[in-house]
């Protein structure tokens, strides 16, 4: 018979992100700081835009522009549930 033995951290022992990243996260779920381009080969590239200058910093390319908003509206979900996280963990379920 095999055992699995599993190590699980609690929230204060799980690396905290920096204030750096935090506003990282910020500034990359809005998505005001996103755009769509098309490139020549008819791709359709998604960008955010770069915190420390006008820069646009690449991501992923699609090939329909829903794809590619679909993309953006992923991450901005995907960076805003890590901000959320930044509060604390979230409770799911007390008991008496």
């Amino acid at each position: 018979m095999t055992f699995l033995y599993t190590r699980t951290n609690t929230w204060s022992s799980a690396p905290q992100p920096t204030e750096e990243t935090i506003k990282y996260w910020k500034h990359i779920s809005q998505k005001k700081n996103w755009r769509i381009v098309q490139l020549p080969n008819g791709f359709l590239q998604t960008e955010y835009k770069s915190i420390d200058s006008d820069t646009w910093i690449d991501v992923t390319r699609r090939e329909t522009i829903a794809g590619a908003e679909q993309a953006i509206d992923a991450s901005v979900e995907h960076y805003a549930k890590k901000l959320e996280f930044t509060k604390g963990p979230k409770v799911i379920k007390t008991f008496e």
